[in-house]
Formats: structure tokens, C-alpha cells, sequence
């Protein structure tokens, strides 16, 4: 307990995880009928919260020179009888994601100003409770500390849905709970045999560490099966098809605050977990389903942008492109190509938001009509120009309108994926085709047009907090449209590491039974940044996890089996030379396995 408070009060990742939380105790003490000063406070705190990561981050980007390196907290063990550890981890691919977390909370206070009109207390408990949660799956590095943060989400969610939501509000929040708790559970059993497999392996000691379980090789048949249980718990989250009937029915029912925070980051917990630990630990079962998994994808894109085409509720409109979108990522990341990777996680970011914005102007509209179908607008650009100008740019950016955000994370999913994939991507290009298709139907049906309702003559245009809310996301669309480089650069490190590891360990033999391999080091990222100290020292890496980080050819047979999706298009990925490890809370991917082993505070 005393190692938990002394990191609450420091600049640490447990103070950015768990701070929503700790602001959500004065919350039942306001009185009765003070819903103005509870959105008051939310809203200071979810600014604090955003400056509190701002700083953090800027930090650390400022001693990488751009990129971003690994940053984590004291470790201590936690549960010390089944090893299970307190281990917060932020880097390159979860720095992104968990910036935006934080970003659209504020945002969806702003935008629920006028929406949300009774049980404000429980409502901004709900919001920042999940605020932490999904902060603590995107930082935790041991799987049950994962598993934790990765269920505390899940119910602040279900009770926005049911308590704040539409007529169905029920039956969306229970087919919601449902779907994801099913695929948890199956993750859940996934990771206790892993650290029962660990223990066995190692001689006795149990461990959830994920950097422990990635020593672990497993028989093929037991990859499979393991692999199938982390895949359904991600895929349902994404969702992927045909997983995906859970979402059009949560967003449709849910408050544009629950729709906002569902599209922007919880979806993309399920991407981010099939790439932080479905492939990694389970490289060649995922490889062996890449033929399945990319028929998915391609289904995914082509049906939900089909589907969003005929919608009449423009809400469902939004909520079904989310399966398209999200489709695209899943196929860069299935390609397992630096380029098509970064696509996917600048991708992430930019669904988050643009769709994001797009629930917010539908949510905004809502609140002026009470209805969401086509029959009912038309000609809104005549009275409402500042909410026209606010849903153009969102679905031009959600369309992939060069120079704003849609376009440069598609453009590098698609090239990755065709040098690695080949005409996969070629079919996956139609999806851009329908989804200009179903948003200018959006654009033409709600703006353009003569006013042919009444009720529609005196809507009142959008207010200073409404387009203080969107300024933002509108403001990051188009810089990351016009300067990728800028958010592309502090992942590329953790991402080049991450892919040289997964296909060295694609490409090593295959094994009867369970075995732990030889301590080593973990390949280093590209572009370390100097910050400070001597190099720590430490096993060197692997001449094939070299190799895998160039994408050379690898000799042996097996290898080339393994790569060969990959060797098709001959991929040639750059590794820039080795950095010094940075002192104190700031590490490198290739932390010595002493270190990683230790367990408690450094």
C-alpha cells in the first residue's frame, strides 16, 4: 500500500492511471440538484488529467528526439505466491492511444453538457472509472494485472448504455456485457495456463509477466488453442465479423458521451491487445490463421461500409463505418509490415477522432430534434452553417480526404499490406470507394437540400461549448493529415521492435512440448534516443532478430516457410545503430533479462 501512495504522489504512470478514480470520491458528496458544479469539477479534472499526461509525454519526447521511449514504474510484486506483479509500462505503441483516452474525456463532458440531464454524479464516476481502466489495459505489463484493467472498462460502459442510454437501453447493455465477458473469460483461462505453463517450464515459479511468458515456446496444437482464446476476446472488442452484431445496437442506444468513448478507444483495445499479445506469444498459430483472419478483415470493410450505405439513421450510419474502419487496421496488422503497422496504429488514432466527432455532431443534433433519421433533415446548411462546416471536415476526414488524418493512416495500412499481402489489399482499396459513398449520403442527406420540415427553421447552431469540444479533433485531423511524420515518429521504435521479435520468433523450430528459452534480451528498437547514463550491459541480440528487424531473408528452410508471405514482396525494413539505455523510469525494449527478472522497485 505505501509503495501504491508514494507512486500517487510522483510523476509516475500510477498517478496518470489512477487519478480519474481517486476524483471520483468527493463525487457523492455534492448535493442534490448541483448537476452544473458536477460537470464543473468533471470537467477540471479531466483537463488536469490531460495536462498531467501532456506533460508526461512531452517530457519524454523531448530527451528521445522525437521518439519515444520506454517509460514504466517500480515493479513489486503484487500477488508474490502466484508472482503476479504491479507493473505499469508505457512506450511508443500504448503512448499514442492513451493520449487520445485522455483527450476525449473533457470532450465528451463538453458534449454531454445538454445531453445528459439527471444522475450527473454517476454519470462523470462512470466516465472517469473508465478513464482509468482503460488507461490501466493500454500501461500493464503483467497479464493479470491486464486482465484486471481490462474488465474494470468493461462495466462503467455497460451501466452508461443502460442507465443514460435509449429505448433499447437494456437489451444493448446486456448484449454488450455478454459478448465481451464471454471472449474475456476465454482470455482469462488463456492466460492462467500460460502461467501454469511458465511454471512447469521454469522449474517451479509462477509468473504473469508478459516478458517472462514470451520466453515461453509452445507445441503447435497448444498455440492454436491459446491463440483462439486471446483472438475472441480481441476480435469481439474490435469487433471484427462476425463478431460485430453487438455494436450497431451499443451505439444506437448509447448516450453520444458512451458513443464517443466506445468508438474513439474501447474498440481499439481489441487491435491493440491482438498486437501487444496475440501475436507476439503466439506467432506461428497467428500465422497459420492469417488466411482466415484477412477473409475476415476484407469481409469486415466491404459489409460494414455496405451496410452503413443503406442506413436511415444516421447513427447507425456512423456506428456500422466503425466496422469498416476498423477492418483496414486489422489488415495492416495482420500484414506484420513496419509500414502497414504504422498505418494501423496512426489509424487507431485517427477513428478515434473522426468518428468520434461524427457522434458528437449526430449526439449534437439529436439534442435539437429527438431523432436521428434522414426523413427528417435536409437543407440544414441554410440555418445551422457551423455545424454543416464541422460535418463536412469530420467526414471528409473520415473519408481519407488527402491532406486531413484518414488518408495518410489508409495510404500506409494499404501500401504496407500489398508489398506484404499482395491483392488483398487491392480488394480492401474498394472499401475507401464505399465510404466516401456512404458519408457524402450523410453530408447530402442531413445539409444540402430544400428545408422541407418546419421544426427544421428554427434549430438553433451549434454553441461556443459544442465547438469548443470539436476544435480540438478537428485541429489534430488536419495536422496529422498535413505532418504524419509528427505522430508517426515516437512509435516507430517500439513497433520495429516488436515486429523484429515476433518474426524471430516466427521463424525458430518448431517443439513437442513446452519450453522456456535461454534468457536474452529483447531486440532493441530503432533510434533509441540518448538520454542519459552509460549503456547498460547485455546479452547481445540475436542474429535473427537482426535480420527479422531488416526483413532479410531468413536461410533455413523453415524460415523461408514461415516468411513467406513476407518474401513474396521482399520487404526491406532499416535498423539505425544501437543507443545508450536511458537512466531511471525511462528503458529501452532491450532491458537485461536480470532486470526484467527482478520483480521489485528500481
Amino acid at each position: 500500500m505505501q509503495d501504491i501512495l508514494a507512486l500517487l504522489a510522483g510523476n509516475t504512470l500510477t498517478r496518470l492511471v489512477f487519478f480519474p478514480a481517486v476524483a471520483c470520491l468527493p463525487l457523492p458528496f455534492f448535493p442534490r440538484g448541483s448537476a452544473r458544479a458536477v460537470k464543473i469539477y468533471t470537467l477540471v479534472v479531466s483537463l488536469i488529467e490531460l495536462a498531467l499526461a501532456l506533460a508526461l509525454v512531452g517530457a519524454n519526447l523531448a530527451a528521445g528526439g522525437g521518439g519515444f521511449p520506454a517509460v514504466r514504474d517500480p515493479r513489486f510484486l503484487w500477488i508474490s505466491g502466484y508472482g503476479i506483479r504491479y507493473d505499469l509500462r508505457l512506450d511508443g505503441i500504448s503512448m499514442p492511444l492513451s493520449v487520445l483516452a485522455i483527450l476525449l474525456v473533457p470532450i465528451v463532458v463538453l458534449g454531454s453538457w445538454r445531453g445528459i440531464e439527471r444522475h450527473w454524479q454517476a454519470y462523470a464516476a462512470a466516465l472517469l472509472l473508465m478513464t482509468t481502466g482503460v488507461l490501466g489495459a493500454l500501461m500493464a505489463f503483467d497479464l493479470f494485472l491486464f486482465y484486471v484493467f481490462w474488465e474494470v472498462m468493461l462495466v462503467p460502459m455497460y451501466l452508461l448504455i443502460g442507465i443514460w442510454g435509449g429505448e433499447r437501453r437494456i437489451y444493448a447493455a446486456i448484449k454488450f456485457f455478454l459478448f465481451t465477458m464471454a471472449g474475456s473469460l476465454l482470455m482469462l483461462v488463456a492466460i492462467l495456463w500460460l502461467a501454469w505453463t511458465y511454471k512447469g517450464a521454469s522449474g517451479g515459479a509462477w509468473s504473469f509477466a508478459y516478458q517472462d511468458l514470451l520466453r515461453l515456446d509452445l507445441p503447435a496444437h497448444a498455440q492454436m488453442w491459446l491463440f483462439v482464446a486471446f483472438a475472441a476476446a480481441f476480435l469481439i472488442k474490435v469487433p471484427m465479423f462476425p463478431f460485430h452484431t453487438w455494436l450497431p445496437d451499443a451505439h444506437v442506444e448509447a448516450p453520444t458521451g458512451g458513443s464517443v468513448l466506445l468508438a474513439g478507444i474501447l474498440l481499439k483495445l481489441g487491435t491493440y491487445g491482438y498486437l501487444r499479445f496475440a501475436m507476439p506469444l503466439f506467432p506461428k498459430a497467428s500465422h497459420a490463421a492469417l488466411p482466415l483472419l484477412i477473409a475476415l478483415a476484407l469481409i469486415g470493410i466491404l459489409y460494414g461500409a455496405m451496410v452503413s450505405w443503406v442506413q436511415t439513421d444516421a447513427k447507425k450510419l456512423v456506428a456500422y463505418s466503425s466496422i469498416a474502419h476498423l477492418g483496414f487496421v486489422m489488415l495492416g496488422l495482420l500484414a506484420a509490415d513496419l509500414v502497414a503497422w504504422k498505418g494501423a496504429l496512426l489509424q487507431m488514432v485517427n477513428h478515434g477522432l473522426s468518428t468520434g466527432a461524427l457522434f458528437l455532431l449526430v449526439g449534437m443534433l439529436y439534442d435539437r430534434r429527438h431523432t436521428k433519421q434522414f426523413d427528417e433533415f435536409g437543407g440544414l446548411a441554410k440555418v445551422m452553417p457551423v455545424f454543416a462546416f464541422f460535418l463536412v471536415f469530420s467526414s471528409l476526414a473520415s473519408v481519407g480526404l488527402p491532406a486531413l488524418n484518414g488518408f495518410a493512416g489508409e495510404f500506409l495500412i494499404l501500401a504496407g499490406s500489398f508489398r506484404a499481402l499482395g491483392w488483398p489489399a487491392a480488394v480492401a482499396t474498394f472499401g475507401v470507394v464505399l465510404a466516401a459513398l456512404y458519408l457524402l449520403k450523410l453530408i447530402q442527406r442531413i445539409l444540402f437540400g430544400p428545408l422541407t420540415k418546419d421544426e427544421n427553421r428554427g434549430l438553433a447552431d451549434l454553441g461556443w461549448r459544442e465547438v469548443v469540444a470539436l476544435v480540438p479533433l478537428c485541429v489534430l485531423m488536419l495536422w496529422i493529415g498535413v505532418v504524419p511524420a509528427d505522430f508517426l515518429k515516437p512509435s516507430e521504435q517500439a513497433l520495429a521492435a516488436t515486429l523484429a521479435d515476433y518474426r524471430e520468433r516466427l521463424s525458430g523450430p518448431e517443439v513437442r512440448q513446452a519450453t522456456l528459452r535461454a534468457p536474452r534480451a529483447l531486440p532493441r528498437a530503432p533510434d533509441q534516443p540518448l538520454t542519459a547514463g552509460p549503456a547498460a550491459p547485455g546479452p547481445a541480440i540475436p542474429q535473427a532478430a537482426a535480420a527479422g528487424a531488416r526483413g532479410a531473408p531468413p536461410t533455413s528452410p523453415a524460415a523461408r516457410t514461415a516468411y513467406r508471405p513476407v518474401l513474396l514482396t521482399g520487404i526491406v525494413l532499416p535498423v539505425a545503430p544501437q543507443a545508450p539505455r536511458p537512466r531511471l523510469h525511462v528503458e529501452t525494449a532491450g532491458e537485461s533479462e536480470a532486470a526484467r527478472r527482478a520483480g521489485g522497485p528500481r
